[in-house]
């Protein structure tokens, strides 16, 4: 089981930014598209964001592009979601996700394979 871990969560006030830290457990071989996927209470989980481990190629959901960027860091197995002007609807669990064995970027939620547990963004207005 490859288990990622997030941190960079926390509560903050409209109009702040975060980023949000996934680790990863080793260095990915092959092909990889890593997510951010949030789910806010009693709603659906929803996607955010993703980037290609290799290429580099990203998409941010249309709701989102402009106040969210997804980035990597290969050398330290990282990715990040930087978050600006944050808003109390961005209030939710923030997931980070990896999909093997694709050379794009993924954003079907259910073709993520392994998963971190979560980091509870809050945004007070």
């Amino acid at each position: 089981q490859v288990q990622l871990a997030e941190s960079g969560g926390g509560m903050v006030q409209a109009g702040d930014s975060l980023k949000l830290c996934c680790e990863l457990p080793g260095r990915p071989s092959g092909r990889y598209s890593m997510g951010w996927v949030r789910q806010a209470l009693g709603k659906e989980r929803e996607f955010v964001a993703a980037i290609n481990w290799i290429s580099g190629s990203k998409y941010t959901a249309d709701s989102l592009e402009g106040r969210f960027a997804i980035s990597r860091d290969n050398a330290n197995k990282k990715f990040y979601l930087e978050m600006n002007n944050l808003l109390p609807d961005d209030t939710a669990v923030y997931y980070c996700a990896a999909a093997p064995g694709y050379t794009g970027v993924v954003i079907t939620i259910r073709e993520y394979e392994y998963w971190g547990q979560g980091t509870q963004v809050t945004v007070s207005s």
